[in-house]
């Protein structure tokens, strides 16, 4: 028989198992939707950070596309001005027409973006041109570009509608300036011809997948080109497309849409051309951006699944023991990621100029003395430019230190440009002066490379009243040498390029030197 003391204990014992069952249950249930909520939002999370970088990777295309047309155009338009002027001032009598024919036909062949040079007279008629031989009865006068500058007086470039060339057949962009006689009157036009082509082939160096895109338009809303080209590509009317809706009042922008064209959703950024009014978009299919995302969140939830499912088979302490382990990796493991995220970040901040973006004093120290060892092993040449702004200080003092920083940046993507081998480096020196280190290159590739540089940055005229020219220069040093083990050092190739950069600034500044060492030699 049992006693009421032991039914009294039987009960609490029981309902100590039910209670104990209960908080199973509901430890077990809750541990499940902790885990299913967490998956959930770590890929929400992984989601918005893919997107986001693939928002950074399609403006910076976007940029450098701009960018690159932006060049382009300006190669023409430079190449227009001498034209013009030449035409202006000298004539178009025989003679004069000849010279005329031979700076082009040198133009043509120095700016490889050129399909050709042309001069028309006040009838349209072709006066000469950038051909082995100017057709005869050809007239222009009924292109776009030629009844623009008929009917305006401004002194600036027009860039026509793409049209199909008359001489060669291909597509082509066309840019114009207006030629005057000596009374202002309307005296005929000078034509630069962009085959399309040229911007087909760099835009093809992008890696877009299957489904991405690059196009160039005019803010007119006319299309000069795509990525792929299509049939219809050159001269479609993109008046009623999002993207041109898009970039009609921003300079720049970033925008996800359904392509009206063939439905695909795409990551889409647009730039405007800084001098040229074009602009540029590149887009990615937003699938194949979450590709990767999609097969990673398929796996992980798959996971997350069957865990959930073992978790409610298993009891209370298997259960704890799991979460635990499980939350103790995961912690481990955002720690560590975070730790090498911001590892790599620290890296990468202590390696490059904050203003110029380009590489550092400690960076290019680590890098001369890593190539100066290597071209000690290989018995290879090395070569340093040393450059820097001519006036610097009077520059700041006359345009203040704002205007100072920015010419600092143009000065850095100058050189930046001239850059031909992932191998060399180029690096902020120390305020206005700059390096470049130039493995396995002798004294006269690196003078070249040097003068390259002084060419590219005296191009973007930028005004400066207190320098000679009128724009801002740069001087030059140039020393290269196979270094010896145990007789060379660095700085013996620092002090060598000083010294010439010393002597170009005594030379009258604006210039390359190299190294005397070469002229005792010889």
């Amino acid at each position: 028989m049992i006693s009421p003391l032991q039914s009294t204990k039987t009960a609490d014992v029981r309902m100590k198992g039910i209670s104990l069952a209960a908080l199973v249950i509901i430890f077990v249930t809750f541990v499940c939707v902790s885990l299913i909520a967490m998956d959930g939002w770590r890929s929400w999370t992984a989601r918005k950070s893919q997107l986001q970088e693939s928002e950074v990777s399609t403006a910076n295309m976007a940029r450098a596309i701009a960018q690159h047309a932006d060049d382009t155009i300006k190669g023409a338009d430079t190449a227009l001005l001498g034209i013009v002027e030449r035409v202006e001032v000298d004539g178009i009598a025989p003679v004069a027409l000849e010279r005329l024919h031979k700076l082009m036909v040198r133009r043509t062949i120095e700016l490889t973006q050129l399909k050709g040079l042309f001069v028309y007279d006040a009838n349209g008629r072709w006066l000469v041109n950038s051909l082995p031989i100017t057709p005869a009865n050809v007239n222009n006068s009924d292109r776009d570009y030629f009844i623009y500058h008929r009917t305006h007086q401004e002194d600036k470039p027009y860039i026509g509608l793409p049209i199909q060339s008359r001489s060669s057949g291909t597509w082509i962009m066309t840019v114009s300036r207006r030629i005057n006689d000596a009374d202002g009157r309307f005296a005929g036009v000078a034509l630069a011809t962009v085959d399309i082509d040229y911007f087909n082939k760099f835009y093809n160096s992008f890696n877009l997948g299957k489904d991405g895109a690059i196009v160039l338009v005019m803010e007119r809303g006319v299309l000069v080109t795509r990525r792929p080209l299509l049939a219809d590509s050159t001269g479609k009317n993109m008046l009623s497309t999002t993207i041109y809706k898009e970039s009609r009042n921003k300079a720049t922008g970033t925008f996800t849409v359904n392509s009206a064209q063939d439905g695909v959703k795409r990551l889409n950024s647009f730039r405007h051309l800084d001098k040229y009014p074009l602009f540029a978009a590149a887009a990615l299919s937003e699938e194949e951006i979450l590709a990767e995302w999609t097969a990673d969140t398929y796996l992980h939830s798959a996971g997350v699944g069957i865990l959930v499912l073992v978790l409610s088979s298993v009891g209370f302490y298997l259960a704890g023991q799991i979460k635990l382990r499980l939350d103790a990796e995961a912690e481990s493991a955002t720690a560590r990621d975070a730790m090498q995220k911001l590892n790599h970040v620290l890296e990468r901040l202590s390696l490059q100029d904050g203003l110029t973006e380009l590489a550092n004093r400690r960076n290019f120290d680590l890098a001369l003395e890593e190539e100066f060892n290597r071209a000690i092993r290989n018995s290879n040449s090395l070569a340093l430019i040393l450059f820097d702004v001519d006036h610097f200080k009077r520059y700041n003092d006359i345009y203040g230190h704002a205007a100072g920083d920015e010419c600092l940046r143009k000065i850095a993507q100058a050189a930046r440009s001239c850059q031909r081998r992932a191998g060399d480096l180029i690096a902020r020196y120390g305020g206005e002066e700059f390096a470049v280190i130039l493995p396995a290159t002798d004294v006269e590739g690196a003078r070249m490379i040097a003068e390259n540089i002084c060419r590219a940055i005296s191009s973007l005229a930028i005004p400066h009243a207190g320098n000679e020219p009128g724009i801002v220069t740069v001087s030059a040093g140039v020393d290269a040498f196979i270094p010896v083990r145990e007789v060379n050092r660095p700085v013996d190739l620092i002090e060598g390029s000083d010294q010439a950069l010393y002597s170009a600034k005594r030379s009258g500044r604006d210039r390359v030197c190299h190294n005397e060492r070469f002229t005792q030699a010889a």
